[in-house]
């Protein structure tokens, strides 16, 4: 059989004239029909000064008023509906780690969007019709397994639907079925990679993983390929977006995050909401143009990035691509004066050989003073005063922290926990 390179070649080969096009049609669609259908988002817009036939092209969306998650928690569980109740057929929501929980619906033609949307990060990334994909985000109500789920069954490729845990059970299904494509969240696939090592094992079929959900550092992708002979790649998409995959993902040219353009209009704010030129760093803010049940438009991300290019990928591609996440808005860690992210401490533990993957970035608040640990798991020989150089190159200070054996830091079920606040996560 014949490697196909694209699940939809015309429109993931659009030319971004045609691509614009066919965001301004789409957009001007959108804002009537949410604001024929929607009370809540009417509001907001009257609320602006906005009419329906006030949007007409792309050049119209600064107009429009933002959304973020605060938005969500007020219309909770379904004030942003765009359709009747009885034409939904699943629903997804965040944790709601800081309150009430983020809840997004899905009508069946959003499930064959989401369902697209994956099916194109799954080709991109080499996996052919009737390819084993193994898959272990969990199905609940975190939105991961079921968009994998949805995103293989669309792309014609064989499901293991293993779940989260049971990392023995995970490399078993693995090596029987001959697992070629592996899915899940980046602290997992790190879990896999130490728990073969410490079998001494290989999984020979597996040659592609994709995962999400966490801010994954260059460096730590390429510990987990060579551990794992893989090539790995960064999926992106969230809640509010319609899940994993939605947004898109990088490609082999490993040159930026592809994003589905016919489905997504990305602009990149500062603080104070103005667009910032290409290739400089702001919040990425997502407005979706075809999800039916409830579309977000100008909604803030919190993540922090950059677009980095427009132009026609080597891999053939036309959409735009995003700069890799480098953390959120809101992650971003003072400490004695100095302005930081967990992601510049992952790139430098990962710069010194024999640091293992897990690692603890603790923030202890002294006499109203705050100051970091950082603990890390490594191999014998490798000693604080090596973990502290490296750490005050990259940071500017000098952390303390302790050096503990592989193994020996706890580990935690889904997304790993990297940032703890005296003591507590």
């Amino acid at each position: 059989m014949r490697e196909t390179l694209y699940f939809n070649e015309r429109a993931e080969t659009m030319s971004q004239d045609e691509l614009q096009a066919l965001q301004g049609e789409r957009l001007s669609a959108l804002i009537r029909r949410v604001m024929e259908r929607n009370l809540f988002q009417r509001k907001r817009f009257d609320a602006a000064g906005i009419r329906a036939e006030d949007v007409r092209t792309l050049d119209d969306l600064e107009r429009l008023p933002v959304m973020n998650k605060e938005t969500f928690r007020e219309a909770y569980p379904l004030a942003l509906l765009c359709t009747e109740r009885s034409e939904l057929r699943e629903m997804h929501m965040s944790s709601g780690s800081t309150g009430t929980p983020v809840v997004m619906p899905y009508t069946n033609g959003d499930l064959v969007q989401w369902g697209e949307c994956m099916a194109r990060c799954y080709r991109m990334a080499g996996a052919q019709p009737a390819d084993t994909v193994q898959i272990t985000p969990s199905f609940g109500l975190f939105n991961g397994g079921f968009g994998m789920y949805h995103g293989a069954r669309t792309a014609d490729l064989f499901i293991v639907p293993a779940g989260a845990g049971n990392t023995h059970r995970q490399i078993a299904l693995a090596r029987d079925f001959n697992t070629r494509v592996l899915t899940g969240v980046v602290s997992y696939g790190i879990r896999i990679m130490e728990v073969l090592e410490e079998q001494g094992a290989k999984l020979p079929g597996l040659e592609i993983g994709i995962f999400g959900a966490e801010v994954f550092s260059d460096a730590m992708r390429r510990k987990i390929e060579a551990a794992l002979n893989i090539k790995a790649y960064v999926i992106y998409g969230m809640t509010e977006t319609g899940g994993v995959g939605t947004l898109g993902m990088d490609c082999p040219a490993r040159d930026g995050i592809h994003v589905w353009e016919d489905h997504y209009v990305v602009e990149v704010l500062d603080p104070a909401g103005n667009r910032v030129p290409d290739g400089q760093q702001g919040e990425l803010t997502i407005t979706a143009l075809t999800r039916e049940a409830l579309p977000v438009i100008r909604f803030r991300t919190g993540d922090l990035t950059s677009i980095c290019s427009r132009t026609k990928c080597s891999c053939g591609r036309t959409h735009l691509r995003l700069s890799p996440i480098t953390g959120r808005v809101d992650d971003m860690l003072i400490v004695k004066g100095v302005n930081f992210f967990p992601r510049q401490v992952e790139q430098a533990l990962m710069k010194i050989p024999g640091v293992g993957a897990n690692y603890q970035i603790i923030l202890e608040e002294v006499s109203g003073v705050t100051d970091v640990r950082i603990n890390v798991e490594a191999e014998e020989g490798v000693t604080g005063f090596m973990v502290e150089k490296v750490l005050k190159e990259a940071l500017g200070f000098s952390p303390k922290g302790d050096v503990y054996p592989i193994g020996a830091l706890p580990r935690q079920a889904g997304k790993a926990q990297r940032v703890f606040r005296n003591g507590e996560a």
